[in-house]
């Protein structure tokens, strides 16, 4: 399955910036393991009301126990605010068809 998971990290006030640091560190390191196994495909920074950003992720997994499991690994979860949207095959998907480069006037 393929889900569509938009992140909001809120940073506690008073957090050592050392521990943040740290901790955005091992979040990377963390994204780059989920990637090697499959589970993380895209990821996108949308902005938001307020001048923040929220991070948008692809992910694949078995079903949405073993998706939660997986982000309660990330480094940041805790200080995240987690929105999970299961997607489904839609029948117009360009994905699931090839598609050949554009001609050289569309480009």
């Amino acid at each position: 399955m393929e889900f569509l998971v938009d992140f909001q990290v809120n940073v506690p006030d008073g957090a050592p910036e050392p521990e943040v640091k740290d901790r955005e560190r091992a979040e990377a390191s963390a994204a780059a393991r989920l990637v090697d196994e499959g589970h993380l495909v895209r990821v996108w920074t949308r902005p938001v009301a307020g001048g923040e950003n929220s991070i948008l992720g692809l992910y694949r997994a078995n079903g949405e126990a073993e998706l939660e499991a997986l982000l309660r690994t990330l480094p940041l979860y805790e200080w995240m605010h987690v929105t999970v949207t299961p997607l489904g095959p839609h029948p117009n998907d360009p994905g699931t068809r090839t598609v050949g480069p554009l001609p050289a006037a569309e480009r």
